[in-house]
């Protein structure tokens, strides 16, 4: 029992986070700070030994400070024992990963199914499961009847869904300080206990959706789906300026001004990736299917060849400025899948400097965050510590994820250390009258260019 400002009173529950990447490290450290005790679980020693120092693997801001604070207090501690978890807990939350199965659109559960028969079996008191990770829907159902199965005579294991909706570079925000709280079960008894876990934020009038296993499952799926086709909508119709004229960032400021669409997500550029969007959207035309209908969303294939598209495109762009890309210096600002993360999972933007340096040019990276975990995918890239070094002698920058370093720098001062001044906006954030006037050459998505259209004549 531990008193705690947090929450305003007192905190008796424990909790276990099996799984401890990006969802479970963040979700750990959170619920420490809201004056929980927390353990993690793990199968990667390596791991629980780096997390128990202190030590955070990942680029999330905000994330190690939370998780050196906790471990030193020891609110907070890592185990790979699931022996140690079952009596440990009396909420046991899973946050593995459910990657695509290889060669096929379908989620893959082997990290889902283990974890929750695993921490079934070492419960030895009365407790509950909460799957947060995204999984097909149907899932919530079947893994509920599994702890039955696993768990042990005497003791009462409850299952719920509460699916997460973090944002990368956001995540520590929205794990404290939530959008919303969405929780499927059938156990009055299992609400309980998450409204007790999440008593801060229900106090601050944070909306609670309590509703079925399989309505869970869905709106986390449904969300990024949404947000997958609005991102595709806006690049469908740049390929449309882009062809007969026109100003695609009015277009979205236009339509972003009604209530019913909104702004966000409409900026046109090289597309989504990341390690949710893409393979969600591909296991949920999955999973329909699997469900006998095909069709209902057959559309996400189109928003999905949309997106990718878009990364063809913005190679094109490059060798028709530079007639060949082929030996020629290409700056590439930005591998990150987006910014304030280092997260390059399905990156449009290292796809397109892989595909660039692939043709034959010599590409020069840098990312504020992301260098490293870039360089483990594609280590013949050349990867620079700094902007100056990477735009040095360079024939053609792109900016193919929008830092604030890279949206705020000063051209004019950029312009002294390339050796042509030719800029690709790729994520349509650089004020292109500024650039102009400072003598580059700047073409992005959705906007028709007599740069291209001339340099393909030529």
């Amino acid at each position: 029992m531990r008193e705690t400002a947090a929450t305003g009173g007192l905190v008796t529950l424990r909790l276990t986070v099996i799984g401890t990447g990006y969802l479970g490290a963040t979700h750990a450290a959170c619920m420490a700070e809201l004056g929980f005790e927390v353990l993690g679980v793990d199968v990667d020693k390596e791991k629980i030994d780096s997390l128990s120092r202190g030590e955070l693997p990942i680029h999330e801001p905000g994330l190690p400070e939370l998780l050196r604070k906790h471990t030193e207090s020891g609110r907070l501690r890592f185990t790979t024992s699931f022996e140690e978890a079952g009596a440990f807990g009396d909420v046991h939350f899973i946050a593995v990963g459910t990657p695509q199965r290889a060669g096929e659109h379908a989620a893959d559960m082997t990290y889902v199914d283990a974890s929750v028969t695993a921490i079934a079996r070492a419960a030895t008191k009365d407790s509950l499961i909460v799957g947060k990770s995204t999984v097909p829907v149907g899932s919530a159902r079947r893994l509920k009847s599994l702890v039955a199965e696993e768990s042990r005579d005497g003791v009462t294991v409850n299952f719920a869904w509460n699916p997460e909706f973090l944002r990368e570079g956001f995540a520590v925000e929205d794990t404290l300080r939530p959008d919303r709280l969405v929780i499927g079960t059938d156990s009055e008894a299992a609400e309980a206990t998450l409204r007790e876990v999440y008593a801060d934020a229900i106090s601050r009038k944070t909306p609670f959706i309590s509703t079925d296993f399989e309505t869970a499952e869905l709106v986390k799926v449904a969300a990024n789906a949404f947000l997958a086709t609005k991102i595709s909508f806006i690049n469908a119709f740049s390929e449309v300026t882009e062809t007969v004229g026109g100003n695609i960032r009015t277009l979205a400021d236009a339509i972003g001004l009604d209530a019913r669409i909104g702004r966000r997500f409409l900026n046109a550029g090289i597309g989504f990736g990341g390690g949710c969007l893409p393979k969600d959207i591909r296991a949920l035309q999955a999973r329909v299917s699997e469900l006998g209908l095909d069709s209902t969303m057959r559309f996400l294939n189109e928003v999905d060849e949309v997106n990718l598209r878009r990364r063809d495109r913005a190679v094109h762009v490059a060798e028709t400025l530079l007639g060949t890309v082929e030996g020629k210096r290409i700056a590439v600002l930005g591998v990150a899948f987006k910014p304030n993360s280092d997260d390059v999972r399905d990156s449009p933007a290292l796809d397109v400097a892989a595909r660039l340096f692939n043709s034959g040019a010599d590409v020069s990276v840098y990312d504020p965050a992301a260098n490293a975990n870039a360089a483990k995918r594609y280590p013949r890239l050349n990867y620079v510590d700094g902007l100056a070094t990477a735009v040095a002698d360079a024939d053609l920058v792109m900016v193919l994820t929008e830092w604030s370093e890279f949206v705020n720098v000063d051209p004019a001062e950029l312009a002294a250390a390339v050796s042509h001044k030719r800029m690709f906006d790729g994520r349509n954030v650089l004020d292109h009258e500024k650039w102009n006037a400072a003598g580059w050459d700047i073409v992005s998505l959705g906007h028709k260019s007599e740069l291209l259209d001339l340099a393909a004549a030529n």
